[in-house]
């Protein structure tokens, strides 16, 4: 989008804000473009990301009302987030395969839990699906971008990425029901250490997965199974709010 581009945008929105402040949040939108980017697949383009975002940012602008208590920045940050996810559902990489297995997992993590009354580990949750611990740390990396895409839709079969991180860890949570905040957070405090470390830290920090793994002295790629297994134990101890 060129900046003739944008700028017809703006006017043809009624944007009230001027072209020095939408310069004013740019940052913003690419910061949350490259902080997605770190869990989509090469075939997604930060640039593009950055082009939706900042029509989500016009939508920001045009519709903010300060009168609703969000400040102006947590408001866009949702806005700009929400028009990256409806670009990249538009074309839905995910096979449904992996949807499938993604359920799949956090049904053999319910099952797991409900049974011995404790956390499922990495080699229950193999054994109970009928896999090998590589196999398993397979799925989850494999799955992991999916849960970007999950839309929180009411008839919708997986729980959203928006409404999990829509807990106390994030902005988000000015938006949230408070009956399911107050069970998120409750869920969240109860993960394992390590699962709930990586939530705070991807979540409430904003560290890439890079910057995590060096926290916790871990590659990338575990740390993209770590967070992918706490979705899908959230998902599970929250299958009652689906």
């Amino acid at each position: 989008m060129s900046a003739t581009d944008l700028y017809s945008a703006v006017q043809r929105q009624g944007a009230q804000r001027s072209h020095n402040d939408l310069e004013q949040y740019l940052p913003l939108v690419k910061r949350i473009a490259y902080h997605m980017k770190g869990r989509l697949p090469e075939s997604v383009f930060v640039d593009d990301l950055v082009q939706s975002g900042i029509i989500g940012l016009m939508e920001a602008m045009q519709k903010f009302d300060a009168s609703q208590g969000a400040s102006f920045e947590t408001y866009a940050g949702i806005r700009i987030r929400g028009a990256m996810l409806d670009e990249i559902r538009k074309g839905d990489w995910t096979p449904r395969s992996v949807h499938r297995k993604s359920r799949e997992v956090s049904d053999a993590i319910n099952r797991i839990e409900s049974r011995n009354g404790r956390e499922a580990k990495d080699d229950e949750i193999a054994q109970e699906l009928g896999v090998s611990i590589t196999e398993y740390h397979a799925i989850l990396q494999d799955t992991t971008g999916a849960q970007l895409l999950s839309i929180d839709e009411p008839d919708h079969d997986e729980l959203s990425e928006d409404r999990i991180t829509s807990s106390s860890l994030t902005p988000f949570a000015e938006l949230t029901e408070s009956g399911f905040q107050e069970s998120l957070a409750e869920q969240i405090g109860q993960l394992p250490e390590k699962e709930k470390l990586v939530m705070a830290l991807y979540y409430d920090e904003e560290l890439n997965l890079k910057e995590i793994g060096e926290v916790l002295g871990v590659s990338e790629s575990r740390v993209s199974q770590i967070h992918s297994q706490a979705i899908k134990r959230l998902r599970s101890r929250l299958a009652d709010w689906m």
